[in-house]
């Protein structure tokens, strides 16, 4: 039997291998030595291809839905920290602030008296521009990962609020300016609040984000198209003034905002801390002015109009998550389309309300609805961050 040549020694520093892939050559003569002993003697080490960083997330962006919110202080100075505090503060405790000020219009009209029409189209462009800010083209392509969820929170999202808003004013009598004001309201899209309340339920953030805005974008036709069928059998409607209005103060803002922060994200890094008191002022402000325009009236009919705005809302948040299960879509999401479906963009029911339909109490039930659906939204966020979901059975 032949001797073994003697064999080159094989690296085995730990610090080499860790850093390297290990690859086996066939032997031209495997007659030389026994295979094992052949593997072993040809074994080479080669360097491993380069390996390119994972991007990291921006901590501005959305979270999984358990997670906690991150932890590190916001980048800048200690004022821009303060800021994004306060905001975040003033987010959060959004339906004390706009039942503040509607109670505060009930007792002192005058406070409120002083918002004009442009006023109102001014503030409610601001809010959307803010809310585009928080998007990217990125987020709207996003949508294509999730196409069943998107797709059943859209469709739910413009038959089951405008038939529950058509349905209840008819089962309750509505007077005609009060049934058009529910109507048009329960035809608007989304509300901003939506996301805050999917965070603190711990459901889908992103799909939130998203559903919010494509229903948004689609408002300036999908509204003017459902009220005017369905609110136009008790005030004279006009869709083409609804489309112009609701392309001006939702759809020109949204998609500036989301161009700012696609190509601009330093100008928007240094103005985002601000919006929130915009957003936040801007939706308590016009409620308290529509509250008080209709004061006296409000005193008088306004249980019925409570009651109808109660029974929209809880409607939506109901049928929003059973037809979302119904349908085959997990629990997180489900509840995340129950919120979408269930809290509406009121302001814009407000400022359509008052610049297109004459009897101001049609305005009326779109402020209570601001009031309403963020207590719905509170409490829904409540219940279930304390039931984590579970799709093996709720």
């Amino acid at each position: 039997m032949p001797l073994l040549r003697r064999l080159p020694p094989v690296p085995t520093t730990t610090a080499t291998l860790s850093h390297h892939h290990v690859h086996l050559v066939t032997p031209h003569n495997p007659l030389r030595a026994p295979p094992s002993l052949l593997r072993l003697a040809h074994l080479r080490i080669c360097p491993a291809p380069s390996i390119r960083p994972l991007r990291a997330i921006p901590s501005t962006r959305c979270h999984a839905a358990g997670d906690p919110a991150p932890s590190t202080a916001p980048s800048g100075g200690s004022a821009r920290v303060a800021l994004v505090r306060i905001g975040e503060a003033l987010s959060l405790g959004f339906p004390v602030w706009v039942a503040s000020a509607c109670a505060l219009a009930l007792w002192r009209p005058a406070t409120f008296l002083w918002v004009s029409p442009t006023t109102q189209m001014i503030g409610l462009s601001f809010t959307m521009l803010g809310m585009g800010m928080t998007l990217t083209l990125d987020d709207l392509r996003g949508a294509l990962l999730m196409p069943k969820e998107l797709a059943a929170g859209f469709v739910l999202q413009y038959t089951v609020m405008p038939l529950s808003g058509y349905f209840i004013s008819k089962l309750l009598n509505l007077p005609s300016h009060y049934a058009a004001g529910l109507i048009l309201v329960s035809c608007c899209p989304g509300g901003t609040a939506s996301n805050i309340v999917t965070y603190l339920a711990r459901a889908n953030v992103a799909l939130s984000v998203l559903m919010t805005a494509t229903s948004t974008f689609a408002a300036a036709f999908m509204t003017p198209l459902l009220a005017s069928k369905l609110a136009g059998q008790y005030v004279a409607v006009d869709p083409m003034g609804l489309f112009v209005s609701t392309s001006q103060v939702v759809l020109a803002p949204v998609l500036l905002g989301a161009l700012l922060n696609q190509y601009f994200n330093p100008l928007v890094e240094l103005v985002s801390p601000l919006m929130p008191f915009i957003a936040v002022a801007t939706v308590a402000v016009l409620c308290g002015n529509a509250i008080a325009q209709n004061a006296s009236s409000i005193l008088a009919s306004g249980l019925q109009v409570v009651l109808s705005v109660c029974c929209l809302h809880g409607s939506g948040f109901f049928f929003g998550f059973v037809l979302s299960r119904m349908l085959g879509i997990d629990i997180a999401s489900s509840r995340t389309i129950s919120i979408e479906v269930g809290m509406q963009n009121s302001v814009l029911g407000v400022v359509l309300a008052g610049k297109h339909f004459g009897n101001p109490l049609t305005a009326v039930p779109c402020a209570v609805s601001s009031v309403c659906h963020s207590v719905y939204g509170s409490i829904v966020a409540g219940i279930w961050r304390s039931m984590p979901p579970n799709d093996k059975g709720e």
